[in-house]
């Protein structure tokens, strides 16, 4: 609800509903299992049990979503039944609900602790923005996972061929969520600003699945107008 650019992001407005149950919406189309929102703002809680939801009240202050999501699964699962988790961020309320399918694919294998998307870097200018997280990896012979050997804001790697933008969602495997939030921050996370360098650096494996493109987070009242147009499609 503080967001700087766009206060109240989450229950901004499209075509009558919050921002995030729209979000929610695509979660449950996905059809991967339990849907709930993570929130540390009880007005975002009230708006999504309103409308017949899950959610969970977290702290505000925790040092990032991740702590929430873990959060809020230890009191949805305290038994501990599911043992992966998605974790999804708020403020994509046009996502196609096929990259929460995507993203598991990386965990059939079992050495996987992590797995994220990517999809491919469109131009030279999104290459070289910070803001466009870039992954090495590598996909031989057509296939649709690889091992995520780093990321970072610079253009990575070098020499020709393709570059893959980071899409932020994320499936844990339970004992790898546990581990990843007791982890102190590491120094590549700190030094790029980037939280899942933290895993790797403490040896977890991350995978990554490869898709086409990446939803649109709507960070911008720019961005909340591009949305209203593209749901009213």
């Amino acid at each position: 609800m503080a967001s700087t650019r766009l206060p109240g992001k989450p229950l901004a407005e499209i075509h009558g509903r919050a921002m995030i149950l729209h979000v929610l919406d695509r979660a449950r189309q996905a059809g991967i299992g339990p849907v709930a929102v993570a929130a540390g703002d009880p007005e975002i809680v009230a708006a999504v049990r309103a409308a017949g939801g899950t959610a969970v009240l977290a702290d505000a202050d925790v040092p990032s979503g991740t702590d929430r999501v873990n959060i809020a699964l230890s009191q949805l699962d305290p038994e501990g039944r599911h043992d992966v988790v998605v974790n999804l961020q708020g403020d994509v309320p046009t996502l196609d609900p096929a990259h929460l399918r995507a993203v598991l694919a990386p965990l059939a294998d079992p050495a996987v602790d992590i797995a994220t998307l990517v999809c491919p870097i469109a131009d030279a200018t999104e290459l070289a923005t910070d803001s466009f997280v870039k992954c090495a990896c590598a996909f031989p012979d057509g296939a649709r996972t690889a091992p995520a050997l780093y990321f970072s804001r610079q253009p990575i790697p070098w020499g020709p061929g393709p570059h893959w933008h980071h899409i932020g969602i994320y499936a844990f495997r339970r004992p790898a969520l546990a581990r990843f939030v007791a982890l102190p921050a590491s120094p590549l996370e700190e030094r790029e600003r980037l939280e899942q360098l933290r895993a790797l650096e403490a040896g977890m494996r991350i995978g990554v699945a490869r898709v086409e493109h990446g939803p649109f987070g709507v960070d911008t009242p720019h961005d909340l107008e591009r949305a209203r147009q593209e749901l009213a499609r």
